[in-house]
């Protein structure tokens, strides 16, 4: 039986590379992004990465702050497929800059919304259909968190916030499912080659590569490092990850 995922946030960055391995792997997605525009994904960006698999992808945009929306979605992909067997959150934002006494309130909002709650969402919406699918030991939900999910960051205590909520949240999630079958993890990236990395590195006003010192091997990770990592807690084996966090991230120092 074809695998079948649904990712969020994956017009481009992670949750496009994302689509890609998955697809490589035999999976069909359903691939959903916000695609609000500059400097967040557009459409374009979404059309593109459907383009590249045919019928293998399905692309809707659906805002992650929209649990009806993704409840659309994940309704369309069994309806489609016959069954949803992964659900990757890989939609976020990143906001920073401030001390924490300094971050507006609308900062820490759109962070908890999207990076947060969008999680909370994402599971909501796609973890119903696993328990309901033909085999739920073979499913698996991994929400993409973040080294700033484990460490403390300068200025990100609002982005660092919503990033450890995502680390409760897939444990919580797991203790939920025992006895289900359905597992619940993240993959927590370093310094990635993405626009949000690059926006990132424009808050502290120094190059991506002086981020990229802050990780053990030295260098910027792509995208698809990230993405084999998910794809690997997305698979049958990758159950044994569970309740716990993948770090992905170079040997990030902190």
């Amino acid at each position: 039986m074809t695998r079948t995922a649904l990712v969020t946030g994956a017009a481009r960055g992670i949750g496009a590379a994302t689509v890609d391995r998955l697809v490589a792997d035999g999976y069909r997605v359903m691939a959903l992004d916000s695609c609000e525009g500059p400097p967040k994904a557009t459409s374009d960006d979404l059309d593109a990465v459907m383009a590249r698999h045919g019928d293998r992808v399905l692309g809707r945009v659906v805002d992650v702050r929209d649990r009806v929306g993704l409840a659309g979605a994940v309704a369309d992909a069994v309806r489609e497929w016959g069954h949803l067997d992964v659900a990757v959150a890989a939609a976020g934002v990143v906001h920073g800059g401030e001390a924490l006494w300094e971050t507006p309130d609308p900062v820490l909002q759109d962070l908890w919304d999207v990076v947060a709650r969008g999680v909370w969402n994402t599971a909501a919406a796609a973890v119903p259909a696993m328990l309901a699918g033909p085999d739920p030991s073979r499913c698996r939900f991994v929400a993409v968190a973040s080294a700033a999910g484990t460490h403390g960051l300068f200025h990100l205590a609002a982005y660092g916030a919503a990033k450890h909520a995502v680390v409760g949240m897939v444990k919580g999630l797991a203790a939920d499912l025992v006895g289900t079958g359905v597992t619940a993890s993240a993959v927590s990236p370093g310094s990635t080659d993405t626009e949000m990395l690059r926006r990132t590195a424009n808050l502290y006003d120094v190059p991506v590569e002086e981020l990229a010192r802050r990780q053990l091997i030295r260098r910027v990770i792509d995208p698809s490092e990230v993405a084999a990592a998910i794809a690997f807690c997305a698979s049958p084996a990758g159950g044994v990850v569970n309740g716990t966090v993948l770090h992905a991230d170079g040997g990030f120092e902190g």
